[in-house]
Formats: structure tokens, sequence, C-alpha cells
């Protein structure tokens, strides 16, 4: 037991003295429950100077529509800046007041935020706390204490490991609802938080807490994942217009507190404690800093703005270690795909790159659970046909067009060498990655059931490809692609779980400009009549015609990946 949960017992006691006789009365379990409520300090990390606090109140009353926390401090501690709360302090004495997004605190609710702060000598923690002038009891388990039943529980190396995944109703009613989408609608795919607005719902849909109730409700007596994209970065996705996001690029301040704030206080929720929570990191933004900056022919002015401002570091990082301090939260970070970063010049700076990320704005390697690659995009999972090793008449299978030099043909081969690449860059060793299979199936009438000719190196390469398209950098709605490898844990040596993060049948952008308030531009990289750019070699999009915005409904594009499924459907 703990030394502050002792302290807790006797601060509780009855003491009563009777003709000499001390009687001692220590309340039950029950009558522990029954005090109007009850508050959990705990110091996460600590360090020389300063620490990291998380708290989390649960009220035992009445409702209410606003609240504040009181305590006071034996020693100098000094708060310096908290999230989810309005944290003021007069001397010792400390108020953490609720945010407007955290005002409601139901009977039974509660509701969790943190901060960071300094000390020199000492730092006890508080012994007595109020809510709204009423004493409460004090839950401050010590995380260390693997004795304590109240400790926080402890992570599993997978989250996918003996556990179902979260199957969700909206996009499980329109897969249902296309011809033959029944054989896949009770598929488990990601839910995308890509705004603000996103987080309680748009247009009368499912909001956070929805998908979450409704989690727990598909749960049962079972192991849950809920996998979420966490998706709005500021200057969102600089090279690709299709899916810009709300946020322009210095806006990383309206980031962290009406995006991740929110997000963060909503997982919090003891409520959801049993469910598996797995977080995508923000796709297609710290690669970009890699291959699309400086005097790269790539390189566009958005992301050298980004890389000059650091706002993609800083937000990832805010990410990480506001939901990588909720107990049953999973972060993966995005790792592009094997076509983005498995060239020499991309593959070691992209991992340095991302351990700057995870160890920026108070996150750290402990907060990252793992990483994942292919994500909404087309990489097949292995091409059977050719190695990166083979050669053809002397001349290496890097030289052909399609490898263009680069390490790596598939995507699990990738994912698994650069999972490597993390640990050697600071990563923990047991770090996990997740592959999106939900589009790069590549099978129908065109996927080639052996190698190509051995004519050329070109024709031996792309005679066998199960990849189709026109060139590696094409990544909106690709013709001629399908459903891959259906959801999965544990699929392969070092990879947690094989995922359908993308909902197929969403599209990637739209084909022609659309007036929209989502903050979606039109990239010509979706418009089938594009001849291309430097990213795809100039080579044509080999985007499907008619589509609609980022994220919509795009039927033909969802009756294609079916129609190309490998393994096929059934």
């Amino acid at each position: 037991m703990s030394r502050t949960r002792t302290a807790l017992l006797a601060a509780l006691a009855l003491i009563a003295a009777s003709a000499g006789t001390a009687v001692a009365v220590v309340p039950s379990d029950t009558s522990l429950a029954a005090v109007p409520c009850a508050v959990d300090y705990k110091v996460q990390n600590q360090w020389d100077t300063g620490f990291t606090a998380a708290v989390t109140v649960t009220n035992n009353s009445a409702a209410k529509s606003s609240w504040a926390v009181k305590w006071s401090y034996a020693g100098n501690q000094k708060v310096t800046s908290g999230w989810n709360a309005k944290i003021t302090q007069s001397g010792a004495a400390v108020t953490a007041a609720n945010e407007t997004y955290n005002a409601t605190l139901g009977a039974g609710g509660s509701v969790s935020f943190g901060f960071n702060g300094t000390y020199s000598g000492s730092n006890a923690v508080p012994t007595a706390f109020t809510l709204d002038g009423v004493t409460c009891n004090v839950d401050s388990t010590d995380p260390t204490d693997p004795t304590d039943p109240t400790g926080p529980g402890t992570k599993v190396d997978n989250p996918y490991s003996g556990a179902k995944v979260y199957v969700n109703p909206e996009w499980s009613a329109k897969a249902a609802a296309e011809p033959g989408g029944s054989r896949v609608s009770n598929q488990p795919t990601g839910v995308w938080l890509d705004r603000i607005a996103a987080i309680n719902g748009v247009s009368g849909g499912m909001g956070l807490r929805d998908h979450l109730d409704a989690a727990l409700q598909q749960k049962g007596s079972n192991e849950e994942v809920v996998q979420l994209v966490i998706y709005d970065l500021p200057g969102r996705d600089c090279a690709a217009l299709a899916s810009n996001g709300e946020l322009g690029p210095t806006e990383i301040d309206k980031y962290k507190s009406q995006f991740i704030d929110p997000i963060a206080a909503i997982l919090s929720d003891s409520k959801y404690s049993a469910l598996r929570i797995v977080t995508t990191i923000e796709i297609d933004s710290l690669p970009n800093l890699v291959t699309n900056t400086g005097s790269r022919a790539t390189a566009t002015p958005q992301c050298d703005t980004m890389l000059a401002n650091g706002n993609y570091v800083k937000g990832v990082g805010y990410a990480l270690a506001k939901l990588g301090a909720i107990p049953n939260v999973y972060n993966y970070i995005d790792a592009g795909h094997h076509g983005w970063l498995g060239w020499d010049d991309n593959f070691a700076p992209s991992a340095t790159l991302f351990h700057q990320a995870a160890t920026s704005e108070g996150a750290t390697v402990d907060d990252v659970q793992g990483f994942i690659t292919n994500t909404a995009n087309y990489s097949a999972l292995k091409e059977n046909n050719f190695t990166v090793n083979d050669t053809v008449g002397g001349t290496s299978v890097r030289q052909s067009k399609w490898v263009d030099w680069n390490r790596y043909v598939d995507e699990q081969s990738y994912a698994q060498a650069f999972r490597n690449q993390l640990v050697s860059a600071g990563f923990n060793s047991d770090i996990g990655m997740l592959i999106d299979t939900s589009r790069n199936g590549w099978g129908g009438t065109a996927r080639p059931t052996g190698p190509g000719a051995t004519t050329s190196v070109d024709t031996y390469v792309d005679g066998g490809r199960y990849d189709r398209r026109i060139h590696i950098g094409n990544w909106c709605n690709q013709s001629g692609a399908g459903l891959g490898e259906r959801p999965q844990a544990a699929p392969a040596a070092g990879i947690d779980a094989y995922v359908w993060m993308k909902p197929p049948g969403e599209s990637d952008g739209s084909s022609t400009a659309i007036a929209n308030d989502e903050g979606k531009g039109f990239d010509r990289m979706c418009d089938p009549t594009y001849t291309g750019n430097a990213r795809n070699g100039n080579n044509m999009s080999g985007a499907l015609p008619n589509a609609p915005l980022s994220g919509h409904w795009f039927s033909a594009q969802f009756q294609q990946l079916m129609q190309n499924a490998y393994p096929p459907l059934g």
C-alpha cells in the first residue's frame, strides 16, 4: 500500500477517546466510496527541478455545471503550465477550474487534467483537496507500487492481441448499403478526427463519445480496441491540397487547446478505461519535413514553412504527451510508406526526426507504442515475384524505373526494417508496427501470377509487380486498387496488426474543385487528366474520375476495391 493511501485511511479514521480507551474506526471500502468526491493526484514524471502531475476528480454528489478543485502545497512547488483546466496559484494555494468544454461533471462522473510544475528540495503529494468547497478523500496511488490494487493498469505489449476491434456503425452502414458490401461491412475501420467539429460530430453524425459508447456496447465482456486517427495539425499535409486542414500554419495553440485537449478530456473519462484506445498520430506530417523541404525538387513553400516554425514537431509532441498520459491509450506515429521513406536519404533522417518529435513538448519515447505505415496508401504488402536483391542481365532491380534505387519493394519489409531503425534512433525496443492494408490488395484479373519477362530489368519488375500504379508516388483514388488483407493481430514479426485505418470507400480527394467548409483544397493529383509533377515523376495521376471531397463516400471506388480484393472476397 502506498504512503499516501495509508495517510488517507488515517485521515478518515474516527478517533474517539473514552475512559482512557482510544478507538480507531477505519472506513470500509463502501464508506470510502460514499464520500462526496475523490481526487486521484499522481506525479507521473519527476526530474531534478520539475515534475508532471495528472489529477482525476470524481464527483459522487449531484451533477455540476461548473467545478473547481483546490489544494495547497507544503513545499515550494509552482505550477508552470496546465491542460484541461484553468489553473491558478497564489502562494502555496492552487485552484484548478473547468474549461468551457468540460464544465459539466455528472453524478458519478470524472474529469481529468494535468500540469507541469517546478520544485526544489522535496515534492510531497498534497494531503487535502476540495471540490467546490467540499473536502474530498485522496486516492493518490503510487504507480511504482505493484501491491497497490488501485494503481493504474499496465499496458499490454500489443493492444490488438486477444481483442476485438471496433466496427464503426456509420461506415458499416454505408458499406452494407452497397451491392455485395455486406461481405466486409463487419470489418473494423479507423474513426477519423480530422477537424475540431468531428469531436462532437458533424452534421448530426457520431462524435467521439458516441463512438466510445458504441464500442463499450460492442465490447461486452471481451477486450476491445478502438482505432482513432488524430489528424488536424496546423498547416496539415503541406504537400497535398486535397487533405489540407482547417488550421493555419501558426495556429498551434488552437490545435492544443481546441483539438487535442478536448480529445484527451474525453479519453480520460473513467467510463472508457476498459477500452484499448489506439491513436494514429497525424499522418502525412513529419515525413513531409524530410522529403518536401529545402533544395529538393519535391519541396513546397508550405512544407518549408512548417519545417521553419516547428509546429509539426510541436503538435505531434504535444499530442503524444497528452494522450500518452492516459493509461489505456496506445499512440502510433505515422511513418509514411516504403515508396516515400524507403530511400537511403530519407530512411534514417526520418527516424531521427520522429525521435525529436517524440521527445518534445513534454513527450517521451514511453508515450509511443509504435508506428503505422501505409495509412490511406496503396503500397503492396508483399511483392512475391521479385526482391530488391534480384538482378536481370547483371542489372539490379534497384535500377528499374519502378524501384528507382529504393531499398524496399513492399510494405512489410519496409515496416520491419524501419522498426529496427527507429529502435536505433532511441525508441523502445518493444515498439510494434501497424500496416494499413485497407486498399493494397491489387487483386482481380490484372494481378500477375508470376515474375515478369527477363528481357530487361523493367520488364521483369513491371510484369511481376502486384502494385499496378503508374508511379509509386501516386496516392489519390488509385484505379485498379483492391481491398487488402483483412485486419488481424500479430501477423508477422514486429507487426502488431494489419489494420484498415483508412475506411475503404472514403475518397482521398475530389477529381475537380468543389467548394466546401472543411478546409479541403483541390489537388491535381486527384484529377485523372493530370500529367504529374516531380513527386510522381511527371506521370499521369492514375486517379479515378468523379471523386467527391476527401473523406466523403465514393461508391465507384468501393465497388472497385471489392472487385479487386486480395485475398478475394467470398
